[in-house]
């Protein structure tokens, strides 16, 4: 068994879904495994990650939109306003969605769909410099 880490940056311009998969892919092809499984993790509150469509962008308009009306950015409905009106909402958004994620990987890729991508879900409207560390235990 053998281990790979590394740290991949996406750069956000504010709320949104931004795809790093071709950068991810690039990396696991590096590391030279052909099968294992990969981990994700992104190191921050108010950010998450997630796999979704990649073909049509309405979706991730749509899965934005859906996560306004769960957390709107109102202050009136939060205690925690210290850090700005979207800084409650985007840590509700990220409880509620996935800080980690689990890919397989085989023949020396992600295992993914074919319409899959793996994204950062911005949820702050300030653009942000966003960390994903990457674990792939495999041979």
């Amino acid at each position: 068994m053998r281990q790979a880490t590394t740290n991949i940056q996406v750069s956000t311009r504010g709320l949104g879904l931004y795809e790093f998969t071709r950068e991810l892919a690039a990396w696991v092809v590096d590391t030279g495994m052909r099968e294992g499984l990969l981990t994700l993790f992104i190191r921050h509150t108010s950010a998450s990650l997630t796999i979704q469509e990649n073909a049509d962008p309405d979706v991730q308009t749509d899965l934005r939109d859906a996560f306004d009306r769960l957390a709107p950015m109102k202050p009136a409905l939060y205690r925690h306003t210290a850090e700005g009106p979207d800084d409650m909402p985007a840590h509700i958004k990220a409880a509620l969605s996935d800080v980690s994620l689990s890919i397989p990987v085989m023949d020396g890729r992600p295992t993914l769909g074919t319409w899959q991508g793996v994204y950062v879900f911005e949820h702050r409207t300030s653009p942000h410099r966003r960390t994903v560390s990457c674990h792939l235990l495999g041979e």
